[in-house]
């Protein structure tokens, strides 16, 4: 686990380089910051920025020449003691240009800033949409234009934007500052405008440089966009503290937080629990133990459906409902029973229940996924296991308390949804590096697809031998295995982040933190379910 963390950690450290230490460089030489740079002159001393997406376009574009996080740097950070949304464009990253996955990722991060009544505060500097891929960022209901609404509606929320700009801000882009509550520039390097100088020049023949055009005196001087302009960035960003500094404060959820107590058993300790491999069987209660304060954690309904572990605890002084999936082998009156991260019926059963007075006592809810999927099997139909599993996913979907989902192993099929997977809206979803995220099992998928395969090629005259089924279902599983890993997910949001184990319990006190901006505005109710 240490050698998958320390793989993760250094892809990671090639991530932040952006577009290159050549690009980066050049920047410099104009008095600009890296946008990691930025975001750590920003935040408050002594405190962390978590970021959000960094692996997003991880391995992709590659003919383009990659987009290391999406071209843009993202996550929450402590700007005057608020917990913001900060957006940072990486204009090392193709001038930092709007990739498909790039507008994902900030749609995502706008996403997260609605859910929790979270300011927010851009760092622009892009040249737009990247010209080459237009049709698959520009006119679609999640693509680029989404953005701009994000700001519109935003703002008739109360949510505070502010945009510093400090490089380029192009075309439709340059609505966002404009939507934003307070815009400032850099002068020198800040510029908005609608078109730059070469297609102004090719549309009405006018030459005009990119500072009389649409730079900060311009801005601040004649337009009136612009409301504050500065020398250097980093007077920019002083003035953003100062902005933050006062905000008033607005009702929050409630959620219950006393004293927080570190865990007895060390958050690290984890790395000896769970393989990389995901295959070894462990108790999950000792994961959950690494994880909440003081290691006490009451367990519902202890005794009966024991493939989900369900019950109560505190993580940094918050009060959580933790929802796990349990793998070990126990003793049943039926003899030993590996459970492997499957849901039976009585576990289904358990955690809906267990969610429903959750969401009846207003406690945040902790999703802990190493799920392989539901019980299969004529007795598992005869018992019900579709209504039981239909039981569970309408609880995770309706419950109206925040939900935070962590990968701490497999993550396959229905289990996925039940288990409150991307498509159940956690306010966050995150994954360790041996997340494992896909339809089912690599083993059982390249078989099922084998047969297929085999049936179709014979199907058409083709003889298949032993050596050729072998060559097919490796070919079959690596292709499987590469999609199912966390990184393949992060790349494409399917998670927000991938993270260092011991940062979960960080991480869940720093999302209910940001949750409980806003108040639970919906009243708990299930949809129509069979008893």
């Amino acid at each position: 686990m240490r050698q998958a963390i320390g793989q993760m950690k250094h892809r990671h450290d090639q991530i932040s380089l952006g577009g290159g230490k050549k690009t980066i460089d050049k920047n410099r030489e104009k008095g600009k910051l890296t946008p990691r740079e930025r975001i750590q002159y920003l935040i408050d001393k002594d405190t962390k920025f978590t970021e959000i997406g960094s692996f997003a376009g991880y391995e992709m574009y590659a003919e383009q020449g990659g987009c290391p996080a999406g071209g843009t740097v993202g996550g929450l950070g402590y700007v005057s003691g608020r917990l913001c949304m900060i957006v940072a464009n990486d204009n090392t990253v193709k001038a930092g240009a709007w990739f498909p996955i790039g507008g994902k990722k900030n749609l995502r991060l706008q996403e997260i800033a609605m859910e929790n009544h979270l300011p927010v505060i851009y760092i622009v500097d892009s040249a737009g949409v990247f010209l080459p891929m237009q049709d698959e960022i520009f006119p679609d209901k999640e693509h680029f234009g989404r953005i701009f609404r994000n700001n519109a509606v935003m703002s008739a929320m109360g949510i505070t934007q502010i945009a510093a700009v400090m490089g380029s801000c192009v075309a439709g882009g340059a609505y966002l500052p404009i939507m934003s509550d307070e815009t400032l520039m850099v002068e020198g390097n800040g510029s908005i405008f609608l078109a730059g100088p070469y297609l102004v020049k090719a549309a009405i023949g006018e030459d005009v440089d990119l500072q009389t055009l649409g730079g900060a005196k311009t801005h601040t001087e004649i337009s009136g966009i612009a409301d504050y302009k500065f020398d250097t960035e980093q007077e920019c960003l002083d003035q953003v503290r100062r902005i933050m500094n006062k905000l008033g404060a607005k009702p929050n959820a409630g959620f219950d937080r006393i004293k927080s107590v570190e865990p007895i058993s060390n958050t690290k300790d984890v790395y000896g629990i769970i393989s990389v491999d995901n295959n070894k069987n462990f108790d999950v209660v000792d994961v959950i133990k690494c994880i909440v304060d003081n290691s006490e954690f009451d367990q519902f309904k202890e005794d009966y459906g024991k493939t989900i572990v369900c019950g109560y605890g505190r993580v940094d002084g918050w009060a959580v409902g933790i929802v796990a999936n349990q793998r070990k082998i126990v003793k049943s009156g039926k003899g030993e029973m590996q459970m492997g991260g499957v849901i039976y019926n009585d576990s289904a059963d358990k955690a809906a229940r267990f969610i429903q007075n959750c969401n009846q006592k207003k406690i945040p809810l902790v999703f802990l996924q190493d799920v392989t999927g539901f019980m299969v099997g004529s007795r598992s139909e005869h018992s019900g296991i579709i209504k039981d599993g239909a039981k569970l996913v309408n609880a995770v979907a309706n419950s109206v308390v925040p939900k935070f989902t962590f990968i701490i192993g497999n993550s396959y099929g229905a289990g996925n949804y039940a288990m409150c997977g991307k498509a159940y809206d956690p306010r966050f979803i995150y994954a360790w590096p041996n997340a494992k995220i896909a339809v089912m099992g690599g083993d059982q998928a390249a078989k099922t697809l084998l047969q297929i395969q085999v049936a179709s090629l014979k199907a058409k005259g083709e003889i298949i031998d032993g050596d050729k089924e072998k060559e097919l279902l490796k070919n079959i599983t690596d292709k499987y295995t590469a999609q199912s890993t966390a990184y393949y997910a992060a790349a494409r949001l399917w998670v927000d982040e991938i993270i260092d184990p011991a940062e979960t319990r960080r991480l869940i006190s720093v999302g209910i933190e940001a949750a409980n901006h806003a108040p639970i505005e919906k009243e708990w109710r299930s949809g129509v379910f069979q008893v």
